[in-house]
């Protein structure tokens, strides 16, 4: 007789090398207790008035940056980020309007103008590219690791009645094989993925930033009002800190110890 009940694991990776701007894929990673994703929220585009110390960096409310809560013209984009080199590029509609090397000067400017020009006015001046070492321009305060369970997404489509795109909540790790909303009963626990372990600190409530279809810009759908008053709560995924690092894959199972 085999065992058919379904077992957590790992359905996709993402990072967002750049806060604000489209997810990238990835196959496996490794996780370093203490820190997100590697490479993840990395950079961010300030606004001209957004004051950030790279020499003594901290942390700054989403406000202080380009982000898809008040900017869904972000989501028009895709974004492309070669780590080795920190060359971003930019594409619109197929065709690549913007590229530049964020460690130098000359290719932060060309993405800075770029995005200068792009958002207009919504930009409230030009904007800046910005990094600290170490820093991590999550929304969050702590650095941490974003989950996401898909069949949690799949019973708000159900509410909703139509397809809800699950790029929409920008996790880093989505997860198959759990019932929905079941992940909630992890908070205050630890996690094992792949070689890595993680606790688990608490659900991540939504804002109008998960309002826009990260493929077309549009904003049609009221996530958080639809959370409200379908289930009482504002909250989808949940943050966890990696305590123990270590490579995690697509497919990794993850079990609770």
């Amino acid at each position: 007789m085999t065992d058919e009940t379904p077992h957590p694991h790992i359905a996709h990776l993402c990072r967002y090398p750049v806060k604000g701007l489209s997810a990238e894929s990835l196959h496996t990673v490794t996780l370093i207790p203490g820190e997100g994703l590697p490479e993840d929220r990395r950079f961010a585009l300030a606004h001209a008035g957004t004051r950030f110390d790279a020499a003594n960096p901290e942390w700054l409310p989403k406000r202080s940056f380009l982000m898809l809560m008040k900017n869904e013209r972000l989501a028009l984009l895709e974004s492309r980020y070669d780590a080795a080199t920190t060359t971003l590029e930019i594409w619109r509609g197929g065709k690549r309007v913007a590229l530049g090397a964020l460690a130098t000067p000359v290719g932060r400017a060309v993405i800075e103008d770029f995005f200068a020009a792009f958002m207009r006015a919504e930009a409230l001046g030009k904007p800046k590219l910005v990094e600290a070492p170490s820093h991590m321009f999550s929304d969050a305060r702590e650095k941490v690791v974003s989950l996401i369970n898909l069949a949690t997404v799949a019973d708000l489509e159900r509410v909703i009645g139509r397809p809800v795109d699950p790029l929409r909540f920008r996790g880093n790790v989505y997860l198959e094989g759990l019932p929905a909303w079941a992940e909630f009963d992890w908070v205050g626990r630890d996690i094992v993925i792949g070689e890595a372990k993680l606790r688990i600190v608490r659900r991540i409530p939504r804002c109008a930033a998960t309002d826009v279809d990260p493929s077309s810009g549009a904003r049609d759908m009221n996530i958080p009002r639809t959370l409200m008053t379908a289930f009482g709560h504002v909250d989808l995924g949940l943050y966890a800190e990696v305590t123990a690092g270590g490579t995690i894959t697509i497919g990794d199972g993850v079990h609770l110890p």
